[in-house]
């Protein structure tokens, strides 16, 4: 069986395709099956907008499709960036552009307890969908710490490792981020869908 993830990103590609290597299934990006899908985030919320992009893809493609969506979450802004993470500010800014401007929105805030959210969503050709959700808590740093990652994970602080996501190795990272806890989920609720649904080994391909 044959799944279309809703990216331009190989690398997205290989990290699911590793964590799905058991399950006997193919995943491939838009361009490997020759489509070019852009689809507007206008969700409310990381699952609409995985939603958003996965129905996109299936439609356009006529196979099962994987969206995803990520971000952050902070408290004290009442949980923004949220769905606007990666356009936070505009989109003149970058990476540390975007770091930059919500430490000088949490500037004074005591409260500074934040979480990374991912949703990602399976869409069906014949009507059937799952979702897998990930979180990881944390907290907002001072100032950015750490050259690894992308994003926030400069100023994104774990207690527990006393570390910002950006001084973890990627292996240290994966273990607990937000993402790595929605794949681990994911690859378990596909697993259960192909032991219920056999057919669906001979579609789809």
């Amino acid at each position: 069986m044959r799944f279309v993830l809703a990216t331009q990103n190989p690398k997205k590609r290989e990290e699911l395709a590793s964590i799905l290597s058991d399950l006997g299934v193919e995943i491939v990006t838009e361009e490997d099956v020759g489509v070019h899908v852009e689809v507007e985030e206008t969700g409310e919320t990381f699952g609409e907008n995985a939603a958003l992009k996965a129905k996109a893809v299936m439609e356009a493609t006529g196979l099962p499709a994987i969206g995803d969506d990520s971000g952050l979450c902070v408290e004290a802004l009442n949980g923004a960036p949220g769905v606007y993470s990666a356009r936070y500010g505009g989109p003149e800014l970058d990476d540390a552009g975007r770091c930059r401007l919500l430490l000088e929105m949490m500037r004074g805030q005591t409260d500074r307890s934040a979480h990374f959210e991912t949703y990602i969503v399976c869409a069906f050709p014949n009507g059937d969908w799952f979702a897998a959700k990930g979180e990881c808590k944390g907290s907002i740093a001072f100032a950015p710490m750490g050259t690894n990652g992308f994003g926030y994970d400069p100023i994104f602080f774990r207690t527990e490792s006393q570390k910002t996501f950006a001084q973890m190795n990627a292996e240290e990272k994966a273990a607990i981020s937000h993402r790595g806890n929605a794949l681990r989920s994911f690859r378990d609720k596909l697993a259960k869908y192909i032991a219920e649904h056999p057919e669906a080994q001979g579609k789809w391909n």
